[in-house]
C-alpha cells in the first residue's frame, strides 16, 4: 500500500481577501475580481512649459526625478526642450513606502552636475484615492518651486493618486521594484507581459516523381532521392525503385511552420553516386505564402515544379536550367491541430484553421496572488536572493506576471482569463527566477532557474466555484525532490453553455483529420519536437523576450526521455489500475472457498435468481454501478489535483537513478558508469521481454486450438466442441448456466488441489516458442 505524501508536500485551502471581499463557501461576497487589492501611488508625469534655461546654450535638458523615500524614479531626458512631454507613470507600492511627502523634482541634465529647476511637494495624507472603474483623474498644473520654497520659473503637470493594480496605467508603468535595477532591458525584463504563440501549421510534401534528370555519369543507374530543407528541419525521401532518369517516390515529408511562413522550402533531388557522396540534380524554392490550404481530407490538385542545377564553370557558378521537373502535392494541412505540448497536458485541441473552430464553452479566470517560503536561487552580494515572476500558459496565450525583486514572499494579485473551448484541457503555472537582471545578460549563458510547476485539469472543476488554494512547488533534483517553496492562486471556470460543455465529451478528442489521415508515433515525436522549437524561438525574440529553457519547462520537452523513476511509477500506475480487478479475484476465490458461508449463500440465492431471470442481469450490473456511483458522491474530490511525489516516487527514488535521469543526451557520464547503467538496463529489459513473451505465449496457444500444430489436441478439442455443441442445444441455457456456476461454488470438500482438467490442457498447448532461436 502506498504511504500518503509529507504534510508540507500537501495542497492546502485558503481563505484571501480577494478584491475586498472575502470567499465564503464556493462564492465571493464581492464579484470585483480575483486577486487581492493591492495599493499603489500612482504619479503619471505629463509635460512642462516655460522652463527657464540653464545652459550656456540658453536652453535646458530637463527629466523629472520622482522620489518617495529610498525610491527614486526618473523619466527620460529631453535635449534643448523648454516645453517636453513625458507622458510616464510611476507606481510606488504602498506596502513599501517610507516616507510621508512625495517629491517631483524638474532637472536639468549637466555634464558635471545635474542642476534643480524647480520641484512639487505632495502630502501622502492628502493625496485623493481613485478606486476602478471611476473616471480617470485629470492632470493639473503645478508651479515649481526652487529649494528654499519659492516660487521658480516654470509649471508642470502631473495628475498623483491612490489607486490599486486594476488601474489601467498599472501595466505599463514604472515600479518601485525598479528602482532596485538599472538598465532599460532590465526594466522590460520586470514588468508584466501577454504573449501569443505563433500560429503552426503542418506542412505536407508528396513527391510523386520527376522526370528528365540529367547524372552525370551516363553509364550507371542513378540512386535519387529527395532532400527538403525548411529552416532547420531537414528530411528525405526513400531511395526510388525505379533507376532511371524519371523516378517515382510517392512518399509523404512532413513538416512544422509558424505564420508569417519567413523561409522558403527548399527541395534538392540528388543522385548517390558513392557512400557519402551525393550528387545535387536539380534544386527548387517554393515560398509557402502561395502553397495552398487544406481544410479536410479532399486531395489537393498536383504541380510540376522546374528544376535548377548549379554548374561551376571557371571559379563561376552559373544557373543552368534543364527541363528536369518534379511532381509533387505540397499543402498547408489545417484541418490538424499540431502538438506542441505533451499530449497528457493539452491546452489546446483545435484545429489550425479558425474555419473549423467550435464555439467556446466557458470562461478561465486565473487569480497569481503570492508566493511563500521560496528557496535563495542565487547569491548577490554575498546573500541569497530570489527575482520570482509566474508564466501561466493555455491555449495560445502566456502570461508573465511581473518580477519582484529580491522577496522570499512576493506579492504579484495580478489576474488573467482565458477563453476555454474544451474542459478536458489543462493550465500550466510556472515559477522562474529572472536572472538576467543586476548585469546577468552580460555574464553570458545566464538562465532563468526553474522554481516550480503547478498543472490544473479544467475537467476537475466545478462551474462558478472559487478554488483558492496553496500549492507546493515541487522540484526533482539529482538529490531527490524538494520542496522550493508555495504559490498561492484563485481559481474560476464559468461556464456560458452547458449544453455545449457536455456535448464535447461525445465529441473526438482531437480534430477528424487526426483520426482520417493519422500520423505516425513517430512522425508525432518528430514534430512536436520541431513544434516546441519554433515556439521557443518565437517567444525568445519577444520584448522582453520569453527564455527557451521557460517555454520548455512548460512544454515539458524532454519528458520523452528514459527514467527508472518514470518507468517504476507508470508501473505501479498500472497495478494501482489493476488493484480492482485483483480484489474482485480475491473475493471472488474467498465466495468460492467458503471463507464466509453466509455471504456465500447470498451469492448463490442471487446468482439463481438471475439464471432463473437472465433479463435481469443487465439491470442489475447498472443499478449496482449507479447505487456506487452515490455511495462514492459523499467523497468526491473537493481540490483541484497537484503534483504527488508518492504517484511520482520522486521520493524514493536511487541517486544513480536520479544521476542517470538528469543526464545529457547523449551522455556526458564515465564509461565505468555508463557500462553499470547499460548492464541494468538489460536486466530490467529481460524480464520485461520475459513478460511479454508469456502473453504472446498464451496468445499463440489459444490460436493452436484449431491450427492442428498439435493433431492430437486439436482432435480432442474439436470433438469436445461437437459433443458440447450437441449438449447445449438440447439443454436448456438456464441448466447449464445454474449446474456451470454451482460447481465454480462447489464447497472446498469437493475440491482438488491439482489444477483443473481445462487448465491442464491448456498449458499442453504448443507455442511458436520452439521456433525462437
Amino acid at each position: 500500500m502506498q504511504r500518503p505524501p509529507p504534510e508540507d508536500f500537501l495542497l492546502k485551502e485558503t481563505k484571501p481577501h480577494l478584491g475586498g471581499g472575502k470567499v465564503s463557501g464556493d462564492r465571493l461576497t464581492s464579484t470585483y475580481d480575483l486577486v487581492e487589492q493591492m495599493q499603489y501611488l500612482y504619479v503619471r508625469v505629463v509635460k512642462a512649459k516655460d522652463l527657464p534655461a540653464k545652459d550656456i546654450t540658453g536652453s535646458c535638458d530637463p527629466y523629472v526625478e520622482v522620489k518617495l523615500g529610498n525610491y527614486k524614479g526618473t523619466t527620460r531626458n529631453f535635449a534643448k526642450n523648454t516645453h517636453p512631454e513625458w507622458n510616464q507613470v510611476f507606481a510606488f507600492s504602498k506596502d513599501r513606502l517610507q516616507a510621508s511627502m512625495l517629491e517631483v523634482n524638474v532637472i536639468d541634465k549637466d555634464v558635471l552636475k545635474d542642476d534643480l529647476i524647480g520641484r512639487v511637494w505632495f502630502d501622502l495624507n492628502e493625496i485623493p484615492k481613485r478606486v476602478p472603474p471611476d473616471s480617470p483623474l485629470a492632470p493639473q498644473w503645478y508651479r515649481l518651486e526652487d529649494r528654499k520654497s519659492d516660487k521658480a520659473k516654470g509649471e508642470l503637470m502631473l495628475a498623483v493618486w491612490m489607486g490599486t493594480q486594476a488601474d489601467e496605467a498599472f501595466p505599463e508603468a514604472w515600479h518601485s521594484d525598479a528602482a532596485m535595477v538599472s538598465g532599460s532591458d532590465a526594466l522590460a525584463n520586470i514588468r508584466s507581459k501577454v504573449y501569443l504563440s505563433p500560429k503552426l501549421w503542418y506542412l505536407r510534401v508528396n513527391v510523386i516523381e520527376a522526370q528528365d534528370l540529367m547524372p552525370t555519369d551516363k553509364g550507371r543507374y542513378p540512386e535519387v532521392f529527395v532532400k527538403a530543407i525548411l529552416g532547420n528541419q531537414a528530411l528525405r525521401t526513400r531511395i526510388s525503385q525505379s533507376r532511371s532518369i524519371n523516378p517515382m517516390w510517392n512518399e509523404d515529408l512532413m513538416f512544422v511552420v509558424a505564420e508569417q511562413f519567413e523561409e522558403p522550402l527548399i527541395l534538392s533531388v540528388e543522385d548517390r553516386v558513392a557512400p557519402n557522396k551525393d550528387e545535387v540534380l536539380g534544386r527548387c524554392a517554393i515560398p509557402l505564402q502561395y502553397v495552398e490550404r487544406r481544410l479536410d481530407e479532399k486531395p489537393v490538385n498536383t504541380r510540376w515544379f522546374n528544376l535548377e542545377r548549379h554548374i561551376v564553370i571557371e571559379g563561376e557558378k552559373k544557373d543552368t536550367k534543364f527541363a528536369s521537373r518534379i511532381h509533387m502535392r505540397i499543402c498547408l494541412e489545417g484541418g490538424y491541430h499540431v502538438l506542441d505540448e505533451s499530449t497528457h497536458y493539452s491546452s489546446d485541441l483545435r484545429p489550425t484553421a479558425k474555419q473549423l473552430w467550435m464555439p467556446g464553452i466557458g470562461v478561465l479566470e486565473l487569480g497569481i496572488l503570492n508566493a511563500q517560503g521560496l528557496m535563495p536561487m542565487k547569491t548577490k552580494d554575498g546573500r541569497g536572493t530570489t527575482d520570482a515572476y509566474c508564466v501561466a500558459k493555455y491555449g495560445q496565450k502566456w502570461v508573465r506576471t511581473r518580477t519582484i525583486i529580491d522577496s522570499f514572499a512576493p506579492r504579484w494579485n495580478e489576474q488573467y482569463t482565458w477563453e476555454v473551448f474544451d474542459p478536458c484541457t489543462v493550465i500550466t503555472i510556472g515559477v522562474f527566477d529572472n536572472c538576467h537582471l543586476h548585469g546577468g545578460d552580460k555574464a553570458g549563458g545566464a538562465r532563468d532557474a526553474k522554481i516550480g510547476k503547478v498543472r490544473v485539469r479544467l475537467s476537475t472543476l466545478e462551474t462558478d466555484r472559487v478554488y483558492t488554494h496553496s500549492y507546493p512547488l515541487l522540484v526533482l533534483h539529482p538529490n531527490g525532490v524538494k520542496k522550493m517553496g508555495e504559490i498561492h492562486l484563485a481559481m474560476r471556470f464559468t461556464c456560458s453553455s452547458f449544453v455545449n460543455m457536455m456535448h464535447m465529451y461525445s465529441r473526438p478528442l482531437l480534430p477528424r483529420m487526426h483520426y482520417i489521415h493519422p500520423l505516425t508515433v513517430s512522425q508525432l515525436d518528430s514534430l512536436r519536437h520541431q513544434a516546441t522549437q519554433i515556439v521557443s524561438m518565437r517567444l525568445s525574440r519577444a520584448e522582453p523576450p520569453l527564455r527557451k529553457e521557460v517555454v520548455e519547462y512548460m512544454l515539458d520537452v524532454g519528458s520523452h526521455m528514459w527514467s527508472m523513476r518514470r518507468s517504476k511509477a507508470n508501473f505501479f500506475r498500472i497495478m494501482g489500475v489493476l488493484s480492482g480487478l485483483i480484489a474482485v479475484g480475491k473475493w471472488f476465490d474467498q465466495i468460492c472457498n467458503w471463507r464466509s458461508p453466509i455471504t456465500t449463500i447470498l451469492i448463490h440465492i442471487l446468482f439463481i435468481i438471475l439464471v432463473m431471470y437472465p433479463e435481469l442481469i443487465l439491470p442489475t450490473i447498472f443499478l449496482y454501478l449507479f447505487l456506487i456511483g452515490i455511495w462514492y458522491y459523499r467523497w468526491r474530490p473537493r481540490h483541484p489535483p497537484h503534483m504527488d511525489t508518492r504517484l511520482s516516487h520522486a521520493d524514493s527514488a536511487h541517486p544513480d537513478e536520479l544521476d542517470e535521469e538528469f543526464d545529457t543526451f547523449p551522455t556526458s557520464r564515465p564509461n565505468d558508469l555508463v557500462r553499470m547503467r547499460y548492464d541494468r538496463l538489460r536486466s530490467i529489459a529481460g524480464r520485461i521481454q520475459t513478460v511479454v513473451g508469456d502473453l504472446a505465449t498464451q496468445g499463440e496457444r489459444l490460436q493452436s486450438l484449431l491450427s492442428w500444430r498439435d493433431p492430437r489436441a486439436t482432435s480432442l478439442f474439436v470433438i469436445f466442441c461437437l459433443v458440447a455443441a450437441t449438449v447445449l442445444y438440447v439443454t436448456p441455457f438456464q441448466v447449464v448456466a445454474l449446474f456451470t456456476g454451482i460447481y465454480v461454488l462447489r464447497h472446498p470438500r469437493f475440491r482438488y488441489m491439482l489444477p483443473s482438467v481445462p487448465l491442464n490442457f491448456f498449458r499442453r498447448l504448443p507455442a511458436r516458442t520452439d521456433c525462437m532461436l
